[in-house]
């Protein structure tokens, strides 16, 4: 009999523990499985539930972005660092609708086709052929870190534009569309977002039309010279900006542009509406139930006993839960049973050969995944049907 898909992948994760396990501490003879070939089998299974072509395996140096750890911890149900929430306000739109999330960060090098002291001009490439054909992009925005600069000059009011373009090709000719633009002050540290969706959503459909984003930032003034060249550097569009080098090389991989696309992959519901509430405790009434009758059971599954805590970032593991116990006839109301289950239960104890209702996994919810994928890119996916939340009679 074939079970449905969300218990199978319960019982697969629990049945993969419990041979690592056994494995480990000497449990279980070898003559019981050959490991060879069984391990290998239940790890493609399970990372056929994330939609995985094999295992990934990080370079030690691969960047998790503090923007999608943040997230991860805001759709999951933790509190997001102090301060943050407020760089959230396009990924809240982006996340009512996808389902996944992933970061890029440039090719390196990003190219500097001008700068004079009142523009200054760059073009920053990036490679999305990671993103699965099947799963459809929907937004997308590039973010840019700029630190607090105080500029002493009569003639400077301490505001620039940053302009984002894309690169399109008309004939024999690279021309641009402009995508997004802001007005900042120069005295304010913090990270910027830049609508870049209409981009995206060529990129995806067209491959060959992406030619990247060029970057623009200038003086709304423009008449001290010199001052834009001091401010621009604080806007962390290039590597060579003039800080020490020391500390381009600490700080580089944390600041240097990033975009971050929000898609869906057809299966479940988007990220902003599976977002989790811790369950409150339940009353002691609760725990004197007959625990041999159908009810939830612990089971959590532990991402560092299968060693995936190298390319998991986040959770360490999660509670799956599991269904366990008796139907017993008559059933009773907290047992959560179906018109079906009742009169099965019934026939059931007239004629033995007929068999009970079964306990089964009545409410399902899904979990956030924080990973590199194979490519060594940062996704955030929302998984379906992973933690049980109710059992039943069926």
């Amino acid at each position: 009999m074939t079970m449905p898909p969300t218990r199978t992948t319960l019982m697969v994760f629990a049945l993969c523990s419990t041979l690592i396990y056994d494995l480990v501490h000497g449990t279980m003879p070898s003559s019981h499985l050959d490991t060879g070939s069984l391990l290998p089998h239940l790890e493609a299974q399970l990372l056929g539930v994330f939609g995985l072509r094999r295992r990934p395996r990080p370079r030690r140096d691969a960047v998790i972005p503090p923007y999608l750890l943040e997230m991860y911890r805001l759709h999951s149900g933790e509190q997001p660092s102090a301060g943050t929430l407020k760089d959230f306000a396009f990924s809240e739109r982006a996340a009512s609708i996808a389902n996944t999330v992933r970061a890029f960060y440039h090719e390196e090098s990003i190219e500097e086709l001008d700068v004079s002291p009142a523009n200054a001009v760059f073009r920053a490439t990036f490679n999305l052929s990671s993103i699965p054909p099947g799963e459809a992009v929907l937004a997308g925005e590039l973010r840019i870190f700029r630190e607090g600069h105080r500029v002493a000059a009569p003639d400077y009011n301490g505001h620039l534009r940053i302009n984002v373009y894309e690169n399109r090709q008309m004939g024999r000719d690279l021309t641009t569309r402009l995508l997004d633009t802001r007005v900042l002050h120069v005295g304010s540290t913090r990270w910027e977002s830049f609508d870049v969706s209409l981009a995206l959503l060529r990129w995806t459909r067209v491959p060959d039309s992406n030619l990247g984003l060029t970057l623009e930032v200038t003086s709304l003034n423009g008449t001290s010279d010199g001052i834009l060249q001091r401010t621009w550097h604080h806007v962390r569009i290039s590597r060579s900006v003039g800080a020490p080098q020391h500390n381009l090389d600490t700080h580089w991989p944390l600041l240097r542009p990033l975009l971050v696309t929000y898609s869906h992959d057809g299966k479940g519901q988007a990220l902003r509406g599976s977002r989790r509430k811790r369950r409150a405790r339940r009353g002691k009434k609760h725990l004197r139930r007959l625990r041999a009758n159908c009810q939830r059971h612990m089971l959590y599954v532990n991402f560092t006993e299968v060693n995936w805590n190298d390319w998991i970032v986040a959770p360490p593991g999660y509670q799956a839960y599991y269904c366990q116990g008796q139907c017993p006839f008559p059933l009773a109301e907290h047992l959560n049973s179906t018109n079906h289950a009742i009169v099965q239960t019934l026939v059931n104890s007239v004629i033995a050969s007929i068999p009970r209702a079964c306990c089964v996994p009545t409410t399902l919810s899904p979990i956030s995944l924080l990973y590199l994928d194979e490519d060594d890119k940062v996704v955030l996916k929302n998984y379906q049907d992973m933690v049980v939340e109710g059992c039943g009679c069926r």
